[in-house]
């Protein structure tokens, strides 16, 4: 609680402005300003630029390895086995474009989002976008606000600021005039206005590379997942490319041109390079579809991050109730005049420039008279759980009066207790005004205090709250609800929308993270919870071996939306929580989330079931190369053959896969449930069609042998990839059938058309080695279908 004080000599004061409030700066002084380049110039950006898209695309490990190899068949062989470096590059302009459009929904959405602050200018205050502040301008700034620049205070009033996301002190500082103002900490109670001091890339947050707007990376299991796998690959590709390259150049029997092309035939298999395409398209989709429900995703990874969660920490105002409340009764304690009650009310709405939801309440149904002057006052802190004011009344009289909860302020025996307790149960928010006897700078002005009325408040459900709800129980994902009002209370609108379990009063809940830990487990609904505890809550939880979400749109959820697993903001919540939050839900919808979970599972499941057919092709290309260079033979296939393999097996199918609906509950371990498949489904591929190629060299002679040969291992090694390819695009539905079979039609085409045959140099020779091929393939498939049954068993995902 602080008094108005002007900041003389840190800004000029315009004679017209009102007595003790910093004017701003005029537009002249602006205009001076923004010439001179005292800009806030730090680029707010939701998504890399497009240099950077372009980079991250096209300058990558393998495409350099399959761009020289490109490089190298354009010399020595036909336009045919070029093939595989046109795909390339059209794959690498499929992720551009596809990560250029989730780039423009996701600045498109950011503008919506964005935090814009008031500033005086020639006297009035005005919104502008965070970019537009200049040196000298004065900020104003309520509860919720976020500090966007560095400063010192000009005007306080009761002005507190946590600071801990930058200095880790836990308590929020109560700031005066003169004092510092860092950008990245937030306003939790009172208001006041600030100078800006430091601005653009001089600023406190700017310096620590935008950490206090960021904090944290959400992890991406998926992401850290493949560049393991990537990693893998690489060191197995360098020694049997290298043991490859040495086989073929020594047996020559066809000349060093085609050795060399069969040489790279064997290494751009081994090399998954739409991988990673596909997951980056995936995630870019899945941005695209939620940008249009008005979901902002601020990390890209929070999609998936989103769909492995199995613990929401829900805070019940604004996000079970909407923001505003309705005053349904007065209640007069302990004799008192109600029309003296209507008139203390009325005058403690006037005295807050920034009422909360509840205050506002009171502010509609009882307007001040005027007739009471506010002297000092003591905003509302979710930490203290109440306000007060001191005023002159019209007759010289002062009075000094508290606004609360009820359990806070009051002696655990005063009857008025067992009221609030009745109203609370049912689902009823109670207020307590009391008189004060202690003055409001007194550290202890609650005790004593003498209860005057209780103000019954009724909070709106949101309509879609329940159906939410339901949908997460559904998914085995449990829901805690976690808010700084009365227990009974939020235990009674809880039940309203069909969550059951232990309803408990934090208050009580013990310090040491384990014990609190095995509390959360048991009970569901938590009450007089405060900001601090609630980051503590969410730390228990995720100590407990859960994935948090916690979703809130109050200042007081700011530091447990930064350390959750994944935080959702309201559209409409402070800045401070948007600032922090990975995911924004600009419509303000609780509905919305099913939708998000719903895209991480869609990404999660389709990148799994695509990895596997990558991987599969990989091993096999690895194991078919070591069995080449062993038997110090041709490698069977050209580069034009494998493209054709790769496109009508992997590429296109996988492409449909990718982007396909999937409800499937994400499940963890990536890299072991995708290499648990891939491992045998590649050796048994390898193994079949190398089998195919020694009897086909023994069954063959003469100047086409080489051709049958291939052509026979060819067909041995669509056929299995395409049993795979069956294998995953389980459970069929009309379309999978569509697409396996389509693939199966392809192929059998470039088989009969003659044109075909001679651009892919596949032609069938005589009827027994074909139908030995197709035979090898049978019995690898069935070998398939016993092995990833038998895997499913033993090693369980």
């Amino acid at each position: 609680m602080t008094h108005i004080d002007a900041g003389a000599g840190l800004d000029p004061v315009h004679p017209a402005a009102p007595p003790g409030r910093t004017r701003g700066l005029t537009t002249a002084e602006v205009a001076e300003r923004v010439a001179r380049g005292d800009v806030n110039d730090v680029p707010v950006r939701s998504s890399r630029s497009l240099s950077e898209i372009v980079r991250a695309n096209v300058f990558t490990r393998f495409n350099a390895i399959i761009g020289v190899l490109w490089l190298i068949m354009l010399f020595v062989a036909p336009f045919q086995d070029s093939l595989f470096g046109y795909v390339i590059i059209a794959n690498t302009g499929i992720g551009i474009i596809q990560e250029w459009r989730a780039k423009k929904t996701l600045d498109s959405l950011a503008v919506i989002g964005e935090a814009r602050p008031t500033v005086r200018r020639d006297g009035v205050a005005v919104e502008i976008g965070t970019s537009e502040i200049v040196l000298d301008d004065v900020i104003e700034v309520g509860p919720g606000d976020k500090v966007v620049v560095d400063g010192v205070c000009v005007e306080t009033d009761g002005l507190e600021i946590d600071e801990s996301l930058l200095t880790g002190e836990a308590d929020p500082v109560l700031k005066r005039p003169g004092a510092p103002v860092m950008s990245g900490s937030f306003v939790v109670a009172g208001g006041g206005a600030f100078r800006a001091t430091k601005v653009g890339r001089e600023a406190y947050a700017a310096q620590l590379a935008e950490e206090a707007t960021r904090f944290t990376l959400v992890h991406s299991e998926l992401r850290t997942g493949i560049s393991t796998i990537l990693k893998y690959v690489t060191w197995m590709m360098l020694p049997t490319a290298v043991g490859l390259v040495i086989s073929q150049l020594w047996v020559k029997q066809h000349g060093f041109k085609d050795s060399v092309a069969r040489t790279v035939g064997g290494i751009v298999p081994m090399v998954p390079e739409g991988l990673v395409l596909l997951t980056s398209v995936a995630f870019a989709i899945g941005v695209v579809r939620l940008g249009r429900k008005q979901v902002l995703v601020q990390e890209l990874p929070a999609i998936e991050g989103l769909a492995r969660v199995d613990t929401v920490c829900l805070d019940k105002t604004g996000t079970l109730t909407e923001g505003g409340m309705d005053v349904t009764e007065l209640r007069p304690l302990q004799g008192a005049d109600e029309t003296r009650i209507r008139k203390v009310l009325g005058a403690l709405g006037e005295s807050d420039p920034r009422p909360n939801a509840s205050l506002q309440a009171i502010v509609d149904a009882y307007p001040d008279d005027g007739d009471w002057r506010c002297v000092e006052s003591l905003p509302f802190s979710s930490a203290r759980k109440y306000s007060g004011a001191s005023f002159s009344e019209g007759d010289g009289e002062s009075s000094t009066w508290l606004l609360g909860a009820p359990d806070v302020l009051l002696g655990a025996d005063d009857p008025a207790l067992a009221e609030t307790e009745r109203l609370n149960e049912q689902g009823l928010r109670v207020l307590l005004l009391a008189r004060a006897t202690r003055d409001l700078d007194d550290a202890r002005v609650g005790d004593g205090a003498r209860p005057t009325a209780l103000v019954v408040l009724e909070q709106r459900l949101r309509p879609d709250a329940a159906d939410t709800l339901r949908y997460f129980a559904e998914q085995n994902v449990q829901a805690k609800v976690i808010s700084g009002d009365n227990a009974v209370s939020v235990g009674a609108v809880a039940a309203k929308l069909g969550i059951v379990g232990d309803v408990m009063d934090a208050r009580r809940l013990p310090q040491n993270q384990a014990e609190m830990a095995k509390s959360l487990d048991k009970g569901t609904v938590f009450g007089r919870v405060t900001p601090h505890q609630k980051r503590d809550m969410v730390g228990a939880l995720q100590s407990g071996g859960h994935t948090v979400a916690m979703t809130g749109d109050g200042v007081n959820d700011v530091l447990a939306l930064k350390d959750a697993d994944i935080g959702v903001s309201m559209g409409s919540g402070s800045e401070a929580t948007r600032a922090v939050a990975q995911i924004v839900l600009l419509d303000n919808s609780f509905a919305t989330l099913p939708s998000v979970v719903g895209e991480g599972r869609r990404v999660i499941g389709n990148i799994t079931r695509v990895a596997t057919l990558f991987l599969v092709k990989t091993v096999y290309s690895v194991l078919l190369a070591v069995l080449v260079a062993c038997w110090q033979v041709e490698y069977p296939f050209l580069p034009r053959h494998l493209t054709l393999l790769s496109t009508l097996t992997i590429g296109v199918p996988a492409f449909f896969l990718a982007l396909a609906p999937n409800t499937e509950r994400a499940r963890p371990h990536f890299v072991r449930r995708v290499m648990r498949y891939s491992v045998p489904g590649g050796v048994v591929a390898a193994l079949a069609t190398f089998a195919t190629y020694l009897l086909a060299r023994h069954a063959y002679t003469g100047p086409g042998a080489l051709d049958a040969e291939t052509s026979a291992a060819t067909l041995t090694l669509f056929l299995i990839t395409l049993w795979v390819l069956a294998i995953i695009a389980r459970p069929y539905t009309w379309w999978r059938i569509t697409l396996v079979a389509s693939m199966g039609a392809a192929f059998l085409l470039v088989l009969v058309v003659p044109s075909l045959q001679h651009f892919f140099a596949l032609k069938l020779v005589g009827v027994t080695v074909p139908w030995i091929a197709v035979g090898i393939a049978v019995v690898a498939s069935a070998v398939l279908e016993f092995l990833w049954t038998w895997v499913d068993r033993r090693f369980p995902a």
